[in-house]
Formats: structure tokens, C-alpha cells, sequence
């Protein structure tokens, strides 16, 4: 157990606490930096300025040791990496040592109230104005995390094991974009149990992503067919299904293909599983695209990375939009249809997914209403859904939901429908 020294000395020994941490890289947050500059400074005036500066730092946050042990939890390091990968056993002990040692200060560090400071400083005038500045909340760490964090090593494995590291553990969802990976604050939270029918389609993409994420050997995914029917939800159910299991996905669009073995470059060695995920693939004949997604789906000398996947979604079975003059003679049309083949036969697994006739239509539209809970009179439901898919061009489960969309709101507001 760190020792600690008297009240006065309490400011000097947080800031070396600061400034010794040596595996968790919390050192340029903005909170402890602040932090970090207060404590640098409780002898001269700059104190009044620096703790107040601190203190909206704070309070834009929970309590301080809430903010701190949120920062521990989503830390990118070797402890944090090798514990979401199950390899804590192949760390040396010196950085088992340093998580304990780090964990111990960070805690004291977090416990620091305005009476720590105010008692640091020996200017009489100063201490007068610092005790008219407010409080900040010190408050309790986020969970797992309860008190002794040096003793709870095993809880944070656990934590890392099922939530990931860093931006991986507080965020499942990203896109690529000039470069660079950012994270989707916000993402579909549908549920498998949420998507009706299509069951043997979703079982496919289902059995290969569980392969995937234990380890075993899984296929690249191609999910084609009708619009509205599903696709895209699928893969989404699939992540939010998985997310706990440490799968996250990277979403790029067509443009972006190119960069596919950059992107996969960048994630070899995470721990973490990866979807990279296409959504509404199509090309033209002469798209430069096409051959990059050709040599990462198979066949480029980088070769697949064991921890990425690639899902994508098409309106179309073949990937690749014929002009006219594509068609001019049967050498362009044969070498279409062996481009064609040759994208779609890379991808392990191609399932169909087409719109539903009038019984499967109407059967989705009774789950998602029985689901919503809605009291509906059957044959008026089934009559104005026929009438509903009729204005919008044709049936489908996205048609279906939205659908039952306008039904409640109409039911919750007391009008007709």
C-alpha cells in the first residue's frame, strides 16, 4: 500500500503520482492534465485560475472518480490488449507490477478534493479565495472497478475479455475516412429477435460470424436480393449480437476499397474480431474498385488477416452494371460474366434474400405488431398492410415496418388509421 504523507505534501505527491505512471497512458487527457498543471502550481497565484479551470473540467463529467476509472477501463496498452486477446498469462510480471503500482496511484489520484489543495497552499490571501470555490464531486469508479483497484487485476481481465480495449471498448461500430478509423457514437440497435422470416438466410450469416469470433474458420459474406428485405439489419443484429463476444465492425464505402489492405494492416494486431462491412456494393465495368476488392476477398499478396472479415450487401447478384456498349459483341460479354463470377465466387458465402409474397408479407406484419403489442383488429390490419405495400410499390419487411411504424403512431395518438 502506498504510504501517504502529510496534508501538505499531499498536492506533490499526486503530481510525481501523475507524472510516474508508466502502462496506463492517461498522462494527456485533458482532465488529468489540468489536474496535473493545479498541482504544479499550488504555491503561486496561477493556483485560483488553474483550479477553477480544473474544476469545469470536472464537472462536464460524472465525479472525478467516475471520469478516472472510465479511463483506466478504456485505456489502450499492453495490459488492456493482451487482457481482450486472453493473454494476460504471456505479460511479463514487470507489467503486472506496473498495472498494480499504476492502479494504486491512479486511485489516490482520483480521491484529490479542493481540501487537498486548499491545504497545500502556504499564501495566506490564496487560501482565502480558494475556499469560496466550489466543490467538485469525487463521487464512485464505474464498475467493475469498487475500492483497493490494485487488488482487482482479475475483474479488469474479465472486463477486457468481454468489452475490448481503448476506442474498441467504447465503441463498437466505426468508419474509415481519410485514413483514418472514427468511431460511430451512435448505431442500429436492432436485435436478431427484432427481424422476422428470412430465418434460414440469417442462420447462414449467424453460424458464420459465431465461427468467426471463436476462432474458427468463417467465410467472407455476400448478402444480395430485393431491396427492403433485410440485408443490411442483418449484419447490424449481427454485430450488436457479437459485440459482447469482442466482434466490432469497420463500415466503408465503395470509394474506400482501395484502402481495404491499409485497413486490414491496421487492425493485425488487435485481439479484437472486424467486420468490414460494404453496404450496397455495385460497379461499374471499368470501376478500379472491383480488382481491389478481388485481391483482398482472396488472392493478394498481403493475404487475409485471420481477424478481419468482409460482409457486403448488393441489390444485385451480379456485382457488375452492364452498359450497352459492354454488350457489343460476345468477347465483352464473356469477359462481363467471368468478372462477374469471379468477384461473386470469392465470397464463401452468397445468400439470397428476395421479397416475400402476400402470406410471408402478411405474416411479418402480425409479429412486428404482436411484438409493438398493438391491439389491432387482424382483418383491417391485414387489409390496410395489403393497401400500404400497394402505394409504396410493392411488399417487403422493411415495408411491413414501416408499416406498423404508422399504425402505432396513429394508435398513440387516438387517430384513425
Amino acid at each position: 500500500m502506498i504510504k501517504k504523507c502529510d496534508r501538505m505534501k499531499k498536492s506533490a505527491q499526486l503530481r510525481y503520482y501523475i507524472e510516474s505512471l508508466c502502462v496506463y497512458n492517461v498522462k494527456e487527457d485533458e482532465v488529468i492534465k489540468s489536474l496535473l498543471e493545479l498541482l504544479k502550481n499550488v504555491d503561486n497565484e496561477k493556483v485560483l485560475e488553474l483550479q477553477s479551470d480544473f474544476f469545469q473540467k470536472v464537472t462536464r463529467h460524472k465525479s472525478l472518480t467516475d471520469y478516472i476509472s472510465r479511463l483506466i477501463l478504456t485505456d489502450d496498452n499492453a495490459f488492456t490488449k493482451a487482457a481482450a486477446g486472453g493473454k494476460t498469462d504471456l505479460l511479463p510480471s514487470s507489467v503486472i507490477n506496473g498495472v498494480k503500482s499504476d492502479l494504486r496511484k491512479l486511485e489516490e489520484i482520483s480521491a484529490i478534493t479542493p481540501d487537498d489543495i486548499l491545504n497545500s497552499v502556504a499564501n495566506e490571501d490564496l487560501k482565502q479565495i480558494l475556499a469560496t470555490l466550489p466543490a467538485w464531486e469525487t463521487g464512485v469508479p464505474a464498475s467493475p472497478l469498487k475500492s483497493k483497484w490494485a487488488q482487482q487485476i482479475d475483474d479488469l481481465i474479465q472486463y477486457h475479455r468481454l468489452n475490448g480495449y481503448g476506442m474498441y471498448s467504447k465503441h463498437i461500430a466505426f468508419t474509415w475516412r481519410d485514413g483514418m478509423l472514427y468511431p460511430l457514437a451512435s448505431t442500429d440497435l436492432i436485435r436478431l429477435s427484432d427481424l422476422k422470416n428470412y430465418e434460414l438466410q440469417r442462420q447462414k450469416v449467424i453460424d458464420n460470424t459465431e465461427s468467426f469470433v471463436n476462432g474458427f474458420p468463417s467465410n467472407n459474406v455476400l448478402l444480395y436480393g430485393d431491396r427492403g428485405t433485410g440485408k443490411s439489419s442483418t449484419v447490424h443484429a449481427v454485430l450488436n449480437e457479437y459485440a459482447d463476444k469482442g466482434l466490432r465492425m469497420i463500415e466503408i464505402s465503395k470509394s474506400d476499397i482501395p484502402d481495404l489492405t491499409v485497413i486490414r494492416e491496421l487492425l493485425a494486431e488487435s485481439p479484437m474480431k472486424f467486420i468490414i462491412f460494404i453496404d450496397d456494393l455495385c460497379f461499374d465495368s471499368h470501376d478500379d474498385s472491383f480488382g481491389a476488392l478481388k485481391a483482398a476477398l482472396e488472392g493478394s499478396l498481403s493475404g487475409r488477416k485471420s481477424n478481419t472479415l468482409i460482409y457486403a450487401t448488393s441489390n444485385r447478384r451480379h456485382l457488375i452494371k452492364e452498359s450497352f456498349s459492354d454488350r457489343e459483341n460476345d468477347i465483352n460479354k464473356n469477359d462481363i460474366m467471368q468478372e462477374q463470377l469471379s468477384l461473386s465466387d470469392r465470397f464463401g458465402l452468397s445468400i439470397t434474400f428476395i421479397n416475400p409474397d402476400k402470406k410471408d408479407y402478411l405474416d411479418i406484419v402480425e409479429k412486428i405488431a404482436a411484438d409493438r403489442k398493438l391491439n389491432a383488429d387482424k382483418d383491417k390490419l391485414f387489409l390496410v398492410a395489403e393497401q400500404w405495400a400497394s402505394r409504396k410499390g410493392g411488399r417487403s419487411p422493411r415495408c411491413a415496418k414501416q408499416f406498423i411504424d404508422y399504425i402505432e403512431s396513429c394508435i398513440l395518438r387516438g387517430k384513425e388509421w
